[in-house]
């Protein structure tokens, strides 16, 4: 069954919330504040696809990171499946953080 329009909004909304729980271990920031998550789609089903990157391609927690991020999304009422898609394209810099991010790190 589709799900509604109201559902799907309640979906978008949450997405942000779930992404600002989870923190690259090396720098006490969330994912979202550093501007490692691109993209988050959400089809009728309640299917999310999360496009992301890391903040190197040797990054050490580069297997349990999407994990992690799908299993948080997976929370969200009317989610049915979450799938992490990483990339390099464009590859992450320190630009890409808010401005919230650098003044946590010291670098404002």
């Amino acid at each position: 069954m589709a799900l509604t329009e109201e559902q799907l909004d309640s979906i978008g909304e949450k997405l942000v919330e779930k992404f600002k729980t989870v923190f690259d271990p090396e720098i006490p920031v969330d994912i979202y504040e550093l501007g490692l998550v691109y993209d988050a789609q959400v089809n009728a089903d309640g299917e999310v696809k999360v496009t992301m990157t890391l903040t190197s391609p040797n990054c050490p927690v580069a297997e349990s990171l999407p994990l992690e991020v799908e299993q948080r999304v997976e929370e969200i009422e009317y989610v049915t499946k979450c799938y992490v898609e990483i990339t390099f394209d464009p590859p992450w810099d320190r630009d890409m953080m808010s401005e919230e991010a650098k003044f946590e790190l010291g670098m404002l």
